[in-house]
């Protein structure tokens, strides 16, 4: 049976690498290519804000040819779909058909990813959709994937929960409202071992600062925690 030629939407962070997992594991995908978005005025992870130096190392170990979206300072919305579409065609040009995310249950989110990939003839994969997610998180867990935490909604937790090790206490630690995975945006992680990895990601915690973004008169604070490459 042929598989189809598949590029994975990789993050860096638990919900992609638990994604990545099943697709590896999947008889009807082929994962060639790892592709993530990055700030290329702030060399980090978009959202994640995860130094690209660390991003390479982590790819480096899991050893799938991957590559980058440059994104701008503050990217309006139609410069990242002109970015993303361009990058597509290049993939579609080299013979893959489907695109994989990491998602879980924002419908929205997923129609848009859809919409987008349609018009270029690009079809896509979830293999992480509606499943529960505190079963998720107990199975990350228990299959041995090692993740910190990098970044948190300020409104919704608070500082102390930026690099904190993903386990057992950081889920039981979690306050009342707050999806087991973040789903809803509360927190995202750096994924730092997993089964398929070749070894752990080495790096050192630095220091936690706050930010504040202005989207359209509409303020929101942030807690970043930075990790350090060894």
């Amino acid at each position: 049976m042929l598989k189809h030629k598949t590029y994975f939407n990789w993050s860096s962070g638990k919900d992609s690498a638990l994604a990545l997992h099943y697709l590896l594991q999947d008889k009807n995908y082929d994962v060639e290519y790892l592709l993530t978005s990055v700030n290329e005025h702030h060399n980090r992870v978009s959202m994640h804000g995860v130094r690209r130096d660390l991003l390479q190392q982590q790819l480096n170990i899991i050893g799938i040819p991957n590559g980058t979206i440059e994104l701008p300072k503050q990217p309006t919305n139609a410069e990242y779909e002109k970015r993303m579409a361009n990058k597509v065609q290049q993939l579609k040009a080299d013979g893959f058909e489907y695109a994989a995310f990491g998602d879980i249950f924002l419908e929205d989110l997923k129609k848009y990813r859809e919409q987008q990939l349609e018009t270029l003839n690009i079809k896509t994969v979830f293999p992480l959709w509606k499943k529960d997610t505190k079963q998720l998180m107990n199975e990350f867990i228990a299959l041995g994937f090692k993740a910190v935490v990098v970044a948190l909604d300020a409104d919704k937790l608070d500082k102390s929960f930026a690099g904190r090790l993903v386990d057992e206490s950081f889920v039981r630690d979690l306050p009342k409202g707050i999806d087991p995975c973040g789903e809803n945006g509360e927190f995202h992680t750096f994924c730092f071992d997993a089964p398929y990895y070749k070894n752990a990601v080495p790096f050192s915690i630095g220091e936690t600062v706050y930010k504040e973004y202005d989207h359209q008169g509409a303020k929101s604070g942030f807690w970043f925690c930075d990790l350090l490459p060894h």
